[in-house]
């Protein structure tokens, strides 16, 4: 589920998650599902302890993972169950600035993913807007 209930607290050097079940979209099915699951196991309330991502791990974190990298767009479909996939875009992007990726959080260009709609967990993500990369980093080529 994705929400843009991050608070950068930059006196305390953190990057707070703040729960609020309200702005979830339940008109969806999936996520109403997960809220009343959660509400039957937690509540909705805020989460106690809230969690965070301290800047000193994160920026160790980021600067191994994010610091130059490519970003593919494609079309995709599937035939005969088999998935094909026709590449449209390749960029690469290298320079990344923390202090960048602290501004975008406040923007709210970055915003968090809780990958779990499959009912099997694939991890935390920071997700930026499409075509902010330059608000990121100091250097995108497009190859092709």
């Amino acid at each position: 589920m994705r929400t843009r209930s991050l608070s950068l607290d930059r006196l305390r050097r953190k990057i707070r998650f703040v729960f609020d079940s309200t702005k979830a979209d339940s008109s969806d099915s999936e996520v109403y599902s997960w809220l009343m699951s959660v509400d039957s196991r937690v509540g909705l309330n805020p989460f106690n302890p809230e969690p965070y991502w301290g800047f000193d791990d994160l920026r160790d974190l980021m600067g191994e993972k994010a610091r130059n990298c490519f970003y593919v767009i494609a079309d995709s479909k599937i035939e005969k169950g088999r998935e094909y996939f026709s590449y449209r875009s390749l960029l690469m992007l290298s320079g990344f600035s923390f202090d960048n990726f602290l501004s975008c959080i406040e923007r709210g260009t970055i915003f968090i993913d809780f990958d779990a709609r499959t009912h099997h967990n694939h991890g935390t993500k920071f997700r930026i807007k499409q075509g902010f990369w330059k608000e990121l980093y100091s250097e995108v080529n497009q190859l092709f």
